[in-house]
């Protein structure tokens, strides 16, 4: 894992435990944290998150329910499980 893999992976955890169970948050928060031009983040963001997923990290979730990184599309949340 590189050095900006562990800054990902902290920056997501840190949002999860903000909000705490049962509150989600969008992964394009995660990438605005990263800096000004957060778009460029996303892929690394949304990796991350993913990795963090599998790991039974966090939950990610789309309209309310959980979702398999790997088949979804669109828009998800993300949430301590």
């Amino acid at each position: 894992m590189t050095r900006s893999d562990e800054r990902v992976r902290a920056v997501l955890m840190d949002l999860a435990q903000a909000r705490g169970r049962g509150a989600s948050f969008c992964p394009s928060e995660a990438a605005r944290r990263m800096g000004p031009d957060w778009r460029a983040h996303m892929e690394e963001v949304r990796r991350m998150a993913d990795l963090c997923v599998a790991e039974g990290r966090l939950v990610m979730s789309q309209k309310g329910r959980p979702v398999d990184p790997a088949t979804v599309r669109g828009p998800v949340r993300l949430s301590l499980p």
